[in-house]
Parts: C-alpha cells; sequence; structure tokens
C-alpha cells in the first residue's frame, strides 16, 4: 500500500505525536498563532468554520526532532539515512487513475477561496498556501521538477508567486522566450517524503518524484492531469492544474518567510492561473506554517543537511565527516567532524559554503564530542575551542541567498538577476 499523508497521520497518532483539535478554528484568523506555537506535535483541525467538511494538517512535523519518526531512525542516524536512501533514484510509474481523481472540478466551478488556506503572519499580504509543491517540465527535454513556491490566494482561479531563481524559474524563462504559458500542477497534501524530496537541491534535471521513491523506498504511482500535459502523484490529497502566463507581474507579498523576515521576496511577481483541481473525496487540506524552526524550515534543513554531508565527505577524496546540520534561520550550518589534520576543517567548511545550495554563509565545524542538535553544546564549543585571530575567516564578496535580508540587495524579484552580494564566514571549533 502506498504512503501517503493518511498513513502518516497514523503513524504520528500511533507514536503520540498528533493532537485532534475539535475546538472551532479559523483558518484565516487563528490557525497561524495555534501552528506556530506547536512545536512538540502535529495539529489535525477537525473544526474550521466557514469551511464545511474539510480538515487540516499541520505541523507535521513541526521541529527537526520530529522527522526521524518518517524515516524510522533515531535522531542522529536520520541525515546520514536521507544520503544513504538517495545514493540512487526511485522510479516512477503511471496508472490509470487514483485517490487524488475522485473528485474532479473544472473551469468557472473551480473556486480556491473556498478551501482553508490559511494567513500565517498578521502582515502577510492575505491567506498564503505553503504546501504547494509546484510540478513543471523544461520544454525541451520533458525532464520534471518539483519544488516549493509561496502561493497567494488572489481570487476564486489565481495565486500570486515567487519564483525564486533556481530549476523552476529556469523552466520558465524558456516558456516566457517563446511566449507560451508554463503548465502547472500543485500538489497539497502527502507524505512528509515528497516535501523532503522537493527540498533536495541537485542538478537541473533530475526529477524530485524519483527523490521521493528513493526515499519511501517504493515505487511512486502518477496519473495524467485533466486539463495540464503533466503526471501527479497519484496518492495526494490535492491537485491544483493551471498555468504561468508569459510577461505577467502582479504585486505579490508580504509574506513570513523561512528566516522570520518580511523584507524579502516582496515585488512584482508572477501569477499562477487555476484551470481545475482533482482531490479525495474527502480531502484533507495540508497547511505549512513557515518562520525559523517551523515546519516549513523542516522539509529544508533535512534535505539540505543532507546534501552538503554527501558533498563534504569527498573533500581531498575523503573526509571523516559524521553529520551535519543547517541552523535556525537557515543560513547557517554546522559540520560534526573528525579533523585528521591541520587545515582539513577549513577544506570542508569551504565546501559546506559552496554547495549546491545558496543559502549558507556561515559554516561550523566541530568535534564528534559536540551534540550538534544541542545549540547550547555548539556554543560553548565555539566560545572554548576557537582563537577569533585564528579560526574564524571571513570571506568578502561572495554571492548568497537572495532571501538574506542582512547583506545589499541587486535586482529585484520576478525579474532576471535577482542577488545579493556579501560575506562568508567558517568558524574552525575544533580541538
Amino acid at each position: 500500500m502506498a504512503q501517503d499523508m493518511r498513513s502518516w497521520i497514523n503513524l504520528l497518532d500511533e507514536a503520540g505525536l498528533l493532537a485532534r483539535i475539535k475546538k472551532p478554528v479559523d483558518p484565516r484568523t487563528q490557525m497561524g498563532a495555534l501552528l506556530w506555537q506547536a512545536r512538540d506535535r502535529a495539529l489535525l483541525f477537525e473544526n474550521l468554520p466557514g469551511f464545511p467538511g474539510w480538515r487540516c494538517l499541520g505541523q507535521a512535523p513541526g521541529d527537526v526532532s520530529l522527522a526521524p519518526l518518517a524515516f524510522g531512525t533515531h535522531r542522529d542516524e536520520m541525515v546520514p539515512e536521507f544520503v544513504r536512501r538517495t545514493e540512487r533514484l526511485g522510479t516512477t510509474r503511471m496508472v490509470k487513475t487514483g485517490p487524488v481523481k475522485e473528485k474532479i472540478t473544472v473551469g468557472d466551478q473551480v473556486d480556491i477561496t473556498k478551501m482553508p488556506i490559511h494567513q500565517a503572519g498578521i502582515r502577510d499580504g492575505g491567506p498564503y498556501i505553503g504546501s504547494g509543491l509546484m510540478i513543471t517540465k523544461n520544454p525541451e527535454t520533458g525532464r520534471r521538477n518539483i519544488s516549493f513556491h509561496r502561493l497567494q490566494m488572489k481570487g476564486p482561479q489565481k495565486f500570486g508567486i515567487l519564483l525564486y531563481p533556481r530549476h523552476a524559474w529556469a523552466n520558465y524563462q524558456m516558456y516566457e522566450a517563446q511566449n507560451k504559458p508554463m503548465p502547472v500542477a500543485i500538489l497539497i497534501g502527502h507524505h512528509p517524503m515528497y516535501y523532503f524530496a522537493a527540498a533536495t537541491t541537485t542538478q537541473y534535471g533530475v526529477d524530485e518524484l524519483e527523490i521521493a521513491s528513493a526515499l519511501l523506498q517504493e515505487e511512486v504511482e502518477l496519473v495524467k492531469c485533466e486539463t495540464v500535459d503533466l503526471e501527479v502523484p497519484a496518492h495526494a490529497e490535492i491537485i491544483l492544474e493551471g498555468e504561468i502566463p508569459p510577461k505577467v507581474r502582479e504585486p505579490e507579498g508580504p509574506f513570513s518567510e523561512f528566516q522570520d523576515y518580511y523584507l524579502t521576496g516582496a515585488g512584482m511577481n508572477p501569477v499562477v492561473n487555476i484551470k481545475a483541481v482533482t482531490m479525495r473525496h474527502d480531502a484533507i487540506f495540508k497547511n505549512v506554517q513557515n518562520g525559523t524552526e517551523v515546519e516549513g524550515c523542516v522539509y529544508h534543513k533535512v534535505p539540505m543537511s543532507a546534501q552538503i554531508l554527501r558533498r563534504i565527505r569527498t573533500v581531498g577524496g575523503f573526509a571523516d565527516v559524521k553529520n551535519v546540520l543547517v541552523l535556525p534561520g537557515i543560513f547557517g550550518v554546522v559540520v560534526q567532524m573528525n579533523s585528521r589534520y591541520y587545515g582539513e576543517a577549513r577544506n570542508v567548511l569551504l565546501a559546506a559554503l559552496s554547495s549546491e545550495y545558496q543559502h549558507p554563509k556561515v559554516a561550523v565545524a566541530v568535534d564528534e564530542d559536540v551534540d550538534i542538535f544541542n545549540y547550547a553544546e555548539l556554543l560553548w564549543a565555539i566560545n572554548t575551542r576557537v582563537n577569533p585571530q585564528e579560526d574564524i575567516i571571513v570571506i568578502h564578496g561572495a554571492k548568497i541567498h537572495a532571501m538574506d535580508p542582512s547583506c545589499p540587495e541587486f535586482g529585484s524579484p520576478g525579474a532576471p538577476g535577482w542577488h545579493r552580494i556579501g560575506g562568508k564566514v567558517l568558524i574552525d571549533a575544533t580541538k
């Protein structure tokens, strides 16, 4: 039986990590605050005024300490297990139909305002879908891409979208150059392995659904969309089908982003026009709360840690790296390693700062006796094992993440060339 959001809910429930909320909760005005506070268990909202028949799942997992349940591992084994499972890509196969086809709405009958889309922060530009995984294709190769994108509800059949300059943006630029709309399918609600896969950055052209298959250790079943030429997971809760028109930009944002700031990303961004919705007959909506150290960041911290671990273990042919953890705010990373000779930790940290990910600007190396999941121990290692004049190196004039609010911004969201320039720092806190 395929693993999906229903099997994940059952697993959370059996582990005592699910709270069922039977009291009325308004997704627009109350849900965000409850999700923000829930760090130790998932919340299943069963009474949503104004949205009859709907249920919502959030904070599942709401903290890195809960994520190992999805892998069936201990906390310290989770990131290495991610690396092990994804040494080889998995597989997908087409099926005729699936649960996500139980209810189909097309054209003018579509009304996304009737979905329990929550408002995460009081200064947000309105309700946002933070759980949408957008599937696109390279128009030249046909290779799929699946990735996170914030979606601002603008009307019954319209979203604003932030396309960060990565793979989906590259696909969109190809369509835009031909003055054609880009077909999209947006997945809402599935097993967390799909979310980890979507946040995994690797070489352009790798199908993240094959990464999801590898993480799940089972084949992923796909069905054809109704109105666009795309394939989507058959066991999803909801699929939104639509297209992003070329050369159309509208005001989008602000949004309470992963680093806990409103300062980045808002501006003249593309829009998504929704043409169809397919879903389970009793679909459960997935709400992802964004901000540091909540669910949205968990989905990014785990795969980012794994990809950096995979990469830095090869520095110099072999480096004895035990584990990696991305730190709060996403722009920092700690490396747990056995530094065998002088300078090795610096080489490893340089690799961590120039990986597949644009986020890291602070990299710290510690010994095996430091618990990298305990931030107090990390600070202890920095305070007692670092000689600042020798063990801290600042790199000037590096390209950093375009949503890092601490450094100068060049260009603007929704336009080619958007980026920031700043410094990076490595800290050798090994003995």
